[in-house]
């Protein structure tokens, strides 16, 4: 695999250049012989570089959490910004979280601000992760709004577990389903097929179509299964590797009934999260809706949180105003919101919708499992029904002819 890399050489002279390795630690362990003092590594766009990123090995949010944890407290305890960072390189074992670190340290060495580093990686870091640490940093509370970030990112990750967690069981119902499903298609109904062929019997035209369908999947097992396979991992891959691709398939999902209330919810939950950070952070309102509009991941919250910034307060409207002609966000949202702005707690109040529409999100999605169970059941049921029906309608014509 390719890399490019920016590195100091022992005379202080910044150079750039290409070499083949396996990791990013490889190349640290190539710059380090060499007496190079690595400033940056990235690897060159390739088909590996696209492996690489859909099966891991990329700078994770666990990681984000672990950096902006361990470096607010050691800036709370009077730890100077350099020695945390070199700690950190000494403890962190992942190539390229040391390749970041290493990155960050030079750049400091250089008087380059520290917000600059995880600017130059948009893949890992969001714009609302850069914007808070160059808020925090200029503001002089850096440690503050690394602590905040830490306990942001927490809960996010916590809440995509929950949504993950409350999604297993369906997906595992799924997946045993569609096994014992192909199993009986597969290789039950060719069996019962071929002993009323050889019984000189002329099953009904209903059983005759359904025993069709189990010799077709009977003769191209393999085929369709490689085939469901292979299309199922091709849209995994297309999910993680392709921005457009996932976008797409989002926006379908939230279109369905039951999904489109939980999304919604989610995206208020992180409408209202986003903007507290970057509110509690000094970001100007105008500028922090506009990157919580970017982050919250449902289009009509980000298309509200546009109007708000560019039609509503950029001319003059009030913040609780502006909120009220936007009918994206509940009424009792948007009364919060003017009620905190005459009191000057706009954050805080956020933070508490934030929190409200955690609990409410959990009850969306035990309602969401609630229906889909249901749903798979019947469905199901309904084809191994039709499938029963096929055998046993014939096996009762037979048995009256005897």
């Amino acid at each position: 695999m390719k890399f490019q890399f920016t590195a100091i050489q022992t005379d202080g002279k910044v150079i750039e250049g290409e070499t083949e390795a396996g990791t990013p630690g490889d190349v640290l362990e190539q710059l380090g012989a060499k007496g190079l003092r690595p400033i940056s590594i990235r690897p060159i766009s390739t088909m590996f570089q696209v492996r690489r990123s859909v099966f891991g090995g990329s700078i994770n949010a666990q990681d984000q959490i672990f950096i902006t944890r361990y470096l607010a407290l050691m800036l709370k305890v009077g730890t100077d910004l350099f020695r945390a960072i070199d700690i950190l390189i000494e403890d962190f074992d992942k190539a390229e979280v040391k390749a970041l670190l290493i990155e960050m340290r030079t750049n400091l060495e250089k008087g380059v601000p520290f917000y600059i580093t995880f600017a130059n990686h948009p893949k890992a870091f969001s714009p609302v992760f850069v914007n808070m640490v160059k808020s925090g940093e200029q503001s002089g509370n850096l440690d503050t709004v690394l602590e905040n970030l830490s306990v942001s990112l927490e809960k996010n990750e916590a809440l995509k577990s929950k949504i993950k967690g409350a999604l297993i069981y369906p997906a595992i119902l799924l997946v045993a389903s569609l096994i014992i499903l192909l199993g009986l298609v597969s290789f039950a109904l060719p069996k019962l097929s071929e002993v009323f062929s050889s019984g000189n019997f002329n099953p009904p035209t209903f059983s005759r179509v359904v025993f069709a369908v189990g010799a077709f999947f009977g003769k191209y097992d393999v085929i369709i299964l490689s085939s469901i396979a292979i299309f199922a991992i091709t849209i995994i891959v297309f999910f993680k590797a392709s921005v457009t691709f996932r976008k797409v398939m989002l926006r379908f999902l939230k279109k369905l009934p039951v999904v489109k209330k939980v999304a919604h919810r989610i995206g208020i939950q992180r409408f209202a999260s986003v903007l507290a950070q970057l509110m509690k952070a000094g970001l100007p309102i105008i500028d922090a809706l506009e990157l919580t509009a970017d982050s919250v991941g449902d289009d009509d919250i980000r298309a509200s949180l546009l109007r708000i910034s560019r039609e509503g307060i950029t001319k003059g409207t009030t913040i609780g105003d502006s909120f009220k002609r936007e009918t994206a966000f509940p009424r009792v949202v948007t009364n919060l919101i003017a009620i905190s702005e005459k009191s000057g707690h706009i954050d805080d109040v956020l933070d508490t919708i934030a929190r409200f529409y955690e609990v409410e999100i959990d009850e969306s999605l035990k309602t969401l499992v609630a229906f889909i169970e249901p749903v798979m059941l019947i469905g199901i049921g309904g084809i191994v029904a039709t499938i029963a029906l096929a055998i046993i309608v014939p096996i009762y014509q037979l048995v009256g002819q005897i």
